[in-house]
């Protein structure tokens, strides 16, 4: 009897051990409840099969070499960098504006 109420009085064995007991207990279950939420989000991400057929096509098809052939017959002598409008213009007057300055 004596040794049990000496143990209740123990302030590691009242305060330390659940502490323990929680934190080591916390990890534990906050692993299972983001394995949940990346599960649910690989269903979510799965494509139609003829889709994600197609979708692979065309990563395997593109080809460095191709890819720089195109950008070689593109005329960069004659592109001009135009800003888009900001916020408190008008758009279409600004798009006016840029297009006329640009046949000049």
């Amino acid at each position: 009897m004596f040794n049990l109420k000496a143990l209740q009085k123990n302030k590691t064995i009242k305060y330390g051990i659940p502490m323990l007991m929680l934190v080591v207990g916390g990890s534990f279950g906050l692993r299972e409840f983001t394995q949940i939420r990346y599960d649910s989000q690989k269903i979510r991400k799965r494509l139609d099969p003829s889709l994600e057929a197609k979708v692979n096509v065309e990563k395997q098809s593109v080809i460095l070499e191709e890819e720089y052939e195109k950008m070689k017959q593109v005329n960069m002598e004659e592109w001009k960098n135009i800003r888009g409008p900001r916020p408190w213009e008008d758009s279409r007057e600004y798009q006016e504006q840029q297009r006329t300055s640009q046949d000049k």
